[in-house]
């Protein structure tokens, strides 16, 4: 289907550039006109036109929240939609929406309307839109899902918070480090040079880990990008690189176990929403490989659907995969026992979130004090080097 590019005047007279999707100049017209605009001209391109902003996950929440009260409120979905056309003023996302209506309206339902912009609305959620058609709680799965993505964006602002940090720091090291071996050091090291005699080991080291810096600095700067574009391009070409690198994430020192219950508790969130929303376990399972994002816990929950599609419980399924702690093991027991799984899991997914916020805290409080005494250490080697050959010669005169 080629893409317009195209001014379009509203009923104000004001006009409109955009580009859109269409199969002709009067499929164009028509779908201007049902978001309220009057086609003035266009131009046919095939290929991808850049700088539209894309619809982020903030914008997926006023989504759902507008729909949760509109659909709570008795509004039929056609006319939720048309309203909430009418008030978006992110222009690809009302494509979407006008794509939305005219499918609705075309004969499909809303779950149905919204798999068909995959990289807009994800299977788990199309999947519990499905869900709420079913049993009649579409408001409900709304708000749901609203939260859910709520929670998502904090925990992803709490991920950037406990690396953004960290690497600012970390760079400053490495500049601080530059500059000292091939400005500082070379200006200190003919000085103590100059004033003869044997120099003591570390100022050996010192003065050749200098000359590495100075002679080869074009090599460090370019082994970790070589390495990081190389390592990228591996695992992407790889599903072994993929799936090692997926569990070398949950074993690194400190990240590690913070990544891990992120990931459970988006899991137990995600679940229990799915669960509760009348989407059957085996089918959860299915949607949550998708969700928690790495591929090691995937395996695993793969290997508890197979178990449970052969006879066994969910708490023992999910115990012989592994990737599973004691605390969900116990709630998935206690949540079978007493038939309340997605309440079970509710406490599961507030526990571990209490606990990732607990923890980014604590790993950035030693992550910091660690970076100062790395900075501290260098610095204190440099000074050792320098100032103790200096104060060698000083005693020899003296005596």
């Amino acid at each position: 289907m080629p893409q317009y590019i195209y001014r379009a005047m509203d009923t104000a007279g004001q006009l409109w550039p955009g580009n859109m999707d269409a199969a002709n100049e009067p499929d164009l017209e028509l779908r201007l006109h049902r978001m309220g605009l009057d086609l003035v001209d266009c131009k046919a391109t095939r290929q991808k036109v850049l700088g539209r902003r894309a619809i982020s996950r903030t914008d997926l929440i006023n989504f759902c929240f507008h729909m949760e009260q509109l659909t709570g409120a008795g509004v039929p979905i056609l006319e939720g939609l048309n309203d909430l056309r009418e008030s978006m003023d992110h222009q690809r996302f009302r494509e979407v929406i006008t794509d939305l209506i005219e499918n609705i309206e075309g004969g499909m339902t809303l779950s149905a309307a919204l798999a068909a912009y995959p990289d807009v609305f994800d299977r788990t959620f199309t999947s519990l839109i499905t869900a709420g058609e079913h049993t009649g709680k579409i408001a409900e799965v709304f708000r749901n899902l609203s939260d859910s993505l709520k929670w998502q964006d904090e925990l992803a602002a709490q991920a950037r918070k406990i690396v953004m940090k960290p690497l600012f720091v970390a760079l400053v090291i490495v500049g601080v480090t530059f500059f000292l071996m091939i400005y500082l050091v070379p200006q200190l090291t003919a000085f103590i040079k100059n004033m003869g005699g044997v120099l003591p080991l570390h100022t050996r080291a010192l003065i050749f880990v200098s000359g590495i810096f100075i002679d080869y600095w074009y090599v460090l700067l370019a082994l970790p990008a070589a390495a990081f574009f190389g390592g990228r391009a591996w695992i992407a070409r790889s599903e072994p690189a993929r799936y090692a690198f997926d569990a070398f994430k949950l074993r690194v020192w400190m990240i590690g176990p913070v990544q891990h219950k992120i990931i459970l508790a988006r899991f137990a969130t995600f679940f229990a929403l799915m669960y509760a929303s009348g989407i059957t376990i085996l089918e959860c399972i299915r949607l949550s490989e998708g969700i928690v994002g790495n591929r090691v816990v995937a395996a695993g929950l793969r290997r508890a659907a197979q178990l449970i599609s052969d006879g066994q419980g969910v708490t023992a399924a999910f115990q012989q995969t592994g990737i599973f702690p004691p605390l969900v093991i116990r709630m998935l027991k206690v949540g079978e026992a007493t038939g309340s799984l997605d309440g079970a899991l509710r406490n599961v997914s507030y526990f571990y979130d209490r606990e990732v916020k607990e923890m980014i805290e604590r790993v950035q409080a030693m992550i910091e004090p660690a970076m100062t005494v790395v900075l501290g250490l260098l610095l204190g080697w440099i000074m050792l080097s320098v100032l103790g050959p200096i104060y060698d010669t000083i005693s020899k005169i003296r005596t």
